[in-house]
């Protein structure tokens, strides 16, 4: 789930693509970069770490144009860390191409099996954004068939992307000397929207993961890019689009509403904000219908992604809601970082109780979801021990029971808490006196009620049904593998920084 951005503005963009990075940061803390154009040459910088510290003043300066990309990294399962899978991605044939990715290609070995025997192509690295960059140069060169590039040949080459390319992605892309370039998967997994800001120079555009991006730096959305599509602003401000894919479905991740996505944000037009409001209120039904006898004195949230669903089911519940964890957030998101040694230490480096919220009282804890169970059992714990008689666990999503292959870290079913084991029996293992999940149904629900109009979306980590259709328990021991092999490392206390450092085969 990285975050990526592009701009085509009248005036100098590398502030704009600093700031829309800036408010991405959530969907990524592994690396960092942006790329700009001016007079045919490119400009770039890129880096590990968070975006306030791979970017100082002189690089700033050096990012020279009135167009460009920024990137913000997020890794999955993989191999030790190679700073040159930082992102965008570079090469010079055909024009001159840089790309930025969010996604996960589920066919990539078979990619680069493509490129290298039949494209003639070299992949440096183990990233699957390079495998796209490589897919789309060939593609284009062939589209242009040797001559200049034109808005037709680009949309013919985005086709075959659709044609060859499997799982998940939305992309950016510089063209040397032609423009910018975007598309989004025909399954509309990973997000991607357009807006524009006007001034009396020019239409100005920016496409970017998430609408808040649009928000921060002044533009006006306009709509989301549809699944299939590809969009082509050129270096003047003209903006086209074509649905460049034989056959679609808008299927968006339901992990974006649950957990990923900012509340501020709108996706495929539901609000996220109020589809987790929404959550809570179908939550709150559930826990009544189906453990009416439950004794709870107070609603609290876990930091942060759970406060709407929390509020919405304590009002409907007619309890209490109390903040009872105070978050430090010069931590990162625990989710994201590799490793159960270095997750569970963090928990409590991450939040700290307020002491009198708990004591003696009987708590209905909220939670966005449970993925690995290893944060629920320390919060739980530190609920008790800040005097909680009793301790209820509520998740506003289902058990992640399944593996995820479209770009988020949860990809071996053995780390999956729910995976093999009964409610009751998570219940034991997490340590708490009760636990609630939200249904699937109810969870579709929710968030369709925000937008009727989206019929579908990507729950393999719940239901184990992979839209793409191309995920074979072969593919899914693969990738387990990987990620064991990486866990393997970051599990022991003596190799916690190599476990920081874990980076991606899929740059997610």
């Amino acid at each position: 789930m990285c975050g990526i951005i592009g701009v085509v503005a009248a005036s100098p963009v590398n502030q704009l693509l600093y700031d829309g990075l800036q408010v991405l940061q959530h969907r990524g803390q592994d690396a960092a970069g942006i790329a700009t154009s001016k007079d045919g040459r490119f400009f770039m910088h890129k880096g590990p770490g968070l975006v306030r510290d791979v970017f100082r003043t002189r690089h700033m300066r050096n990012l020279e144009g009135n167009w460009g990309i920024g990137h913000v990294r997020y890794p999955t399962a993989g191999s030790a860390c190679n700073p040159a899978e930082a992102q965008p991605f570079y090469v010079n044939s055909p024009f001159g191409l840089l790309l930025a990715h969010n996604g996960n290609l589920t066919n990539a070995e078979e990619l680069k099996r493509e490129i290298f025997v039949s494209d003639l192509r070299h992949i440096n690295t183990n990233s699957d954004s390079e495998v796209l960059l490589n897919v789309l140069a060939h593609e284009l060169q062939a589209a242009a068939n040797g001559f200049k590039l034109d808005a037709e040949a680009a949309f013919r080459a985005v086709a075959n992307v659709h044609r060859r390319c499997r799982g998940a992605y939305a992309a950016v892309v510089m063209i040397a000397g032609f423009g910018l370039l975007a598309f989004r998967d025909p399954y509309g997994i990973r997000p991607l929207v357009i807006g524009r800001n006007d001034t009396d120079e020019a239409h100005e555009w920016m496409v970017a993961s998430e609408s808040v991006a649009l928000d921060v730096i002044g533009f006006r959305m306009i709509r989301d890019v549809a699944p299939g599509e590809a969009i082509v602003i050129d270096m003047q401000g003209n903006f086209r689009s074509r649905q460049c894919a034989q056959q679609t479905m808008q299927a968006p991740c339901m992990f974006e509403y649950v957990y990923l996505a900012r509340p501020d944000s709108v996706i495929d037009g539901i609000s996220v904000y109020e589809s987790r409001v929404k959550m809570g209120e179908f939550l709150a039904d559930r826990l009544r219908r189906t453990q009416p006898h439950l004794d709870v004195d107070v609603v609290i949230p876990i930091p942060d992604s759970s406060r709407p669903a929390a509020m919405e089911m304590a009002h409907r519940l007619g309890l209490p809601y109390r903040e009872g964890f105070v978050k430090n957030r010069y931590i990162g998101r625990t989710f994201i970082m590799p490793g159960q040694a270095v997750r569970k230490k963090s928990v409590r480096q991450k939040l700290n109780t307020i002491p009198q919220e708990f004591k003696g009282k009987k708590v209905l804890l909220v939670d966005d979801s449970i993925v690995r169970g290893t944060t629920s059992r320390e919060i739980v714990n530190m609920a008790r021990e800040a005097g909680a008689l009793k301790v209820y666990l509520a998740s506003a999503a289902p058990p992640v029971r399944h593996a995820n292959v479209y770009g988020i870290d949860m990809p071996t079913r053995t780390e999956l808490i729910a995976a093999g084991r009964s409610e009751r029996e998570i219940c034991h293992e997490i340590g708490a006196d009760g636990l609630i999940y939200q249904d699937l149904e109810d969870l579709k629900a929710a968030v369709r009620s925000v937008n009727p109009a989206i019929g579908a979306f990507e729950t393999s980590c719940f239901d184990g049904c992979y839209v793409t259709g191309d995920i074979t328990d072969e593919y899914l021991f693969g990738v387990e593998n990987l990620r064991g092999q990486a866990g393997a490392a970051g599990d022991d206390p003596d190799d916690a920084q190599l476990d920081l450092n874990l980076v991606a085969s899929g740059d997610n």
